[in-house]
């Protein structure tokens, strides 16, 4: 099996390089931050040999498209990618690309990841894309017309939002690729006790505060993204949004074609420069 991940230097991520290092032939670490991820090779000296790092940073769309052409050099085949990296920014920033930056590292960098590295995972048998959203999905409210909150920003909203687009994505990936052996699934990791949020402000903290005691720990909160890269789901359950490694409700708003189509025509239009 060979793998690509973002986000493998922290939480959630480490823990799943962990597990999956061992099951792999190859595993590819996309991320900003090399030295962590050199360290991290580090601690797992029975694999060092077969996990490679290749330098990505999801907010700037030209480094994303970088990556991928370094990972298609790397090799013809990827089994398994998973979008794990995320994140939650206090105050609107826009990107070297024009984009607002939880928009682009929760989604669209991930959305230009998928897309380039498409080849890769249909050239091979059973390839499977790993998205990881949030409940905090059912929070969402979408503008049609300021899908990146441009012009109303709030930083919970937005991240609700991309929440949301992770797992309309996620049933695109299924709806447009399935036939040809994409197996796509969204998931929510559990409210887990990691850095997460730490630059948050208002409201959110306080509710991060609240939360802290009750919050689980990285390597549990890995278990689910383990389980859908582990094993081989049933068909009708391509596209869907697991917790607790069980296939778990999403919103109305979650389920609505017109907004997948929606995200999908114009996030493709985004990356069009770069394909």
């Amino acid at each position: 099996m060979k793998i690509a991940i973002t986000g493998a230097t922290s939480g959630i991520g480490v823990e799943k390089v962990k597990a999956l290092a061992p099951l792999c032939e190859r595993m590819f670490l996309l991320v900003r931050d090399e030295d962590k991820a050199r360290n991290l090779i580090q601690s797992l000296p029975s694999h060092q040999e077969k996990i490679s790092v290749i330098y990505c940073n999801l907010s700037d769309l030209n480094s994303v498209a970088k990556a991928a052409s370094t990972l298609r050099q790397k090799t013809t085949k990827l089994d398994l990618l998973i979008n794990n990296a995320g994140g939650i920014f206090p105050e609107k920033s826009i990107t070297t690309n024009g984009h607002e930056l939880t928009f682009s590292v929760n989604h669209l960098g991930h959305f230009l990841l998928t897309q380039l590295t498409l080849p890769l995972l249909i050239s091979g048998e059973g390839a499977k894309i790993i998205n990881v959203s949030s409940e905090a999905h059912k929070a969402a409210k979408i503008n049609k017309e300021d899908l990146e909150l441009k012009n109303d920003f709030s930083s919970f909203k937005a991240y609700a939002n991309v929440k949301l687009y992770n797992i309309l994505f996620t049933k695109s990936l299924a709806e447009k690729f399935g036939n040809k052996g994409i197996a796509a699934y969204a998931l929510h990791p559990g409210v887990v006790n990691t850095n997460f949020g730490t630059q948050s402000k208002g409201i959110f903290k306080f509710f991060l505060f609240l939360a802290k005691p009750f919050m689980i720990s990285p390597k549990k909160g890995a278990q689910t993204g383990i389980y859908l890269a582990t094993n081989q789901l049933s068909p009708k359950n391509n596209g869907g949004y697991f917790k607790k490694r069980k296939l778990a409700e999403v919103t109305q708003d979650g389920s609505s074609k017109m907004l997948r189509d929606l995200l999908w025509e114009y996030s493709i239009k985004q990356i069009q420069p770069f394909l």
